[in-house]
């Protein structure tokens, strides 16, 4: 998909934390950079509605619990464009199993475990950490 220039990515991702790791995935196309589990919104779809149906066709759950957490501006590390994401935090119902365009999932306390994308590593996780949450 081209973007134009001057246009700005919209995204939707769950921020998932269980005993202190946060829930990343990465996409085939860039195996070693991980992300938020998420993806874009579908025409007049609200953001809840996104995050249901991007967990569910990514990692095969449910959220619940969600609770809109902050709205991050950067650039998308694999399209290299300006990218705006809504953050929710959220608990999962079922068991995560990566699925679709996803290559694999890793839970990470965000220390240099794995390499986060530079949204995540930059923003979401300090935002966590000084929520208390990570």
């Amino acid at each position: 998909m081209q973007m134009q220039q001057g246009t700005v990515m919209d995204v939707v991702a769950a921020a998932v934390v269980a005993d202190g790791r946060l829930l990343v995935v990465s996409k085939q196309a860039a195996p070693d950079v991980f992300y938020l589990p998420g993806g874009k919104p579908e025409p007049g779809e609200r953001p809840e509605e996104t995050l249901a149906r991007e967990l569910d066709e990514e990692l095969g759950v449910v959220p619940g619990g969600v609770e809109r957490l902050a709205v991050v501006e950067d650039v998308a590390a694999l399209e290299g464009v300006p990218m705006r994401m809504v953050v929710f935090a959220a608990t999962l119902s079922g068991e995560p199993s990566p699925a679709a365009e996803l290559a694999a999932m890793r839970w990470t306390d965000g220390r240099g475990d794995v390499r986060l994308a530079p949204a995540v590593g930059g923003q979401v996780v300090p935002l966590l950490r000084k929520l208390g949450r990570l």
